[in-house]
């Protein structure tokens, strides 16, 4: 019998290590194939960043990682598509200014990966900008843009209102860029523990559809009793 993979979030882990993987493939068909820009909420250790990281796989359009898996025999269009992923629950924001920090690190560190010579500023907008533009136009396809934990720098900042309310400025302007993307957008998933309506993601991001009580996408996450 294969190990569960406890504490493992890496899909790439997963299959290579030969663990356990329920199959959720048919669900993210239906999930890419139907929808533009998504939103799904769930608590921690909910199996978030392993459905980031399927998603990751898919759009890279690693196949052999899905052999014997639904998705696999399906129609699916196994076309590769420059991949922005971005996890906030890693980066530093006890304050705003590392926050912005980590998160221009960030965007350079995924420009570099697709060896883009990009002119950074200070500005987030401006980087995330020109970054997602930059990628569309080298690789001739849309960008993929996946955030996990979304909402992190909020939270994590509960008790310290300054630098919430501060935080929650920055994230705005953030997701409004992406929105002015939207041409040059494939797809956009993003998770988080809650949904702050006051952070612009959708208000900002007026396409974005919550899946978080969809019965069409209730067994995404987790497993039912029919798959125990």
């Amino acid at each position: 019998m294969k190990q569960l993979p406890i504490g493992i979030q890496d899909f790439n882990k997963i299959v290579e290590g030969n663990y356990l993987y329920i199959d959720k493939t048919e669900y993210i068909h239906r999930l890419i194939t139907s929808n533009n820009a998504c939103f799904l909420s769930r608590p921690r250790r909910f199996g978030k960043s392993l459905l980031i990281s399927t998603l990751e796989e898919i759009f890279n359009a690693n196949t052999e990682l899905f052999k014997g898996l639904w998705i696999a025999q399906s129609n699916y269009n196994w076309k590769k598509h420059p991949v922005i992923r971005i996890d906030f629950s890693r980066l530093n924001s006890q304050t705003t200014r590392s926050l912005k920090t980590g998160l221009n690190l960030r965007i350079k560190e995924i420009a570099q990966s697709y060896s883009l010579e990009l002119t950074f500023n200070d500005e987030v907008d401006y980087n995330a900008y020109s970054l997602v533009k930059e990628l569309c136009l080298k690789t001739k396809e849309r960008v993929v843009i996946l955030i996990d934990e979304y909402d992190s720098p909020i939270i994590s900042n509960i008790n310290h209102p300054e630098v919430l309310d501060s935080n929650r400025e920055l994230l705005a302007s953030f997701y409004r860029t992406i929105k002015g993307c939207d041409e040059h957008l494939r797809f956009v998933f993003l998770t988080g523990v809650s949904k702050f309506a006051k952070v612009s993601v959708f208000s900002g991001l007026n396409n974005l559809r919550d899946i978080t009580l969809d019965t069409e996408y209730g067994a995404l996450l987790g497993y039912t009793q029919d798959e125990l």
